[in-house]
């Protein structure tokens, strides 16, 4: 089997989608998805075609290494290269499985469990009081997630009830004011008192803070019992990152903006955070989190990706969550977006109950309702060419 053509396409949902479709001599095809990569990481998927073209798809590793190591001047090690290689990883994950007749979780080595939790990020505003707050967290309950995150940035606060020319607003700057602090934990006491002692709640903080305004609020908010207080502070410096952990018993979760096991590896080493949460369609695909899971596993941190993907890329990532040992719980973030259900061809939607069945049909197990995506096409963007 000899690959024979390698196409993309796009799509708006949380950012872009990006589509690869991976061909064969064979007529078999592998359908991935990567996010975030934008418009430069379908440049780069098109360049890396002729490098890939009359390759055996079934060699995943050692292509996706191969293509890694080939442009190290280019960016193989973070990034949108990176990304791109992402999709065409999971492509060929796919395209893998449909040719052997396995579920990708089986050619992993098997799986750890048969569903996958999910936590719902919910659409909860810092001007929100405690009555539609109450009405956000019931609906997620109601359709029966046990875990849900809110965000908590700065700035959010300032935007809204201080004028810009304000001398006291900069939004470069990390440092909380007395308000915002104030805020952040009124946030979280409302929310964890909607949501009960049943749902766990995690707050996001999107890199926003300085060290010290971490330290302070994730010790303040030490008596919430917070499933994670998800990257306090920048990704770039792991020992700031290390200097929060230490000084709180609040769990810190980080590595959405980390790429490879390579950029996790300082975080993991060094203890600088009890959660881990590689973005498994953007960061290195289904192999290499995998990677990232195990290391994290020899220190015995739960591994628990951040997912904005569609149901597509969500149910990839669920393949990984299943064939490993410390796998806590996968993000949904898709909460109030139509078509959810409406863009695989089984017109479904794969979370029931807080859970995702992981499939045991061949491959990924879902499939893309072409004519529904491309309804949402990404502007400027060409379709499977």
């Amino acid at each position: 089997m000899k690959i024979t053509a390698i196409k993309t396409a796009a799509s708006l949902g949380h950012g872009m989608h990006l589509w690869v479709k991976i061909e064969t001599d064979e007529g078999i095809s592998g359908l991935g998805e990567c996010v975030h990569g934008e418009t430069q990481a379908i440049a780069i998927i098109h360049h890396l075609r002729k490098h890939l073209i009359g390759r055996d798809p079934m060699q995943i590793d050692a292509l996706f290494e191969e293509m890694r190591r080939r442009h190290v001047f280019e960016g193989g090690f973070a990034g949108a290269l990176i990304t791109a290689l992402t999709g065409i990883e999971i492509a060929l994950w796919d395209l893998k499985g449909k040719a052997l007749g396995a579920p990708i979780y089986a050619l992993l080595g098997g799986k750890f469990r048969d569903k996958i939790r999910v936590y719902a990020d919910c659409q909860i505003e810092p001007d929100m009081d405690r009555a539609e707050i109450q009405r956000v967290v019931d609906d997620v309950v109601e359709r029966g997630f046990t875990a849900l995150k809110i965000d908590l940035d700065i700035g959010a606060y300032s935007e809204r009830r201080v004028s810009s020319v304000d001398p006291l607003f900069d939004r470069f700057n990390y440092t909380a004011s007395e308000r915002e602090h104030e805020r952040m934990i009124e946030l979280v006491d409302m929310v964890v008192q909607a949501a009960g002692k049943d749902v766990a709640v995690a707050a996001d903080l999107h890199t926003r803070l300085d060290v010290a305004s971490a330290i302070r609020l994730a010790k303040a908010l030490e008596a919430y019992h917070l499933l994670w207080l998800e990257e306090p502070v920048p990704p770039e410096n792991v020992a700031a990152m290390r200097e929060v952990k230490r000084s709180t018993s609040t769990p810190l979760c980080a590595g959405e903006n980390l790429y490879l096991r390579h950029g996790f590896r300082d975080l993991i080493v060094q203890q600088a955070v009890d959660i881990v949460m590689p973005d498994i369609p953007k960061c290195g695909g289904l192999s290499e989190c995998r990677k990232i899971a195990n290391l994290a596993e020899l220190y015995y941190m739960p591994f628990a990706p951040h997912n904005v993907a569609s149901p597509i890329g969500t149910m990839a990532s669920s393949h990984v969550c299943a064939s490993v040992p410390n796998f806590l719980v996968l993000e949904f973030h898709w909460l109030h977006r139509d078509y959810w259900t409406t863009i695989t061809t089984d017109k479904v939607d794969i979370i029931e109950d807080g859970y995702i069945t992981v499939s045991d049909r061949p491959g990924i197990g879902l499939e893309l309702d072409e004519t529904v995506a491309r309804e949402h096409q990404y502007p400027g963007t060409t379709w499977f060419e």
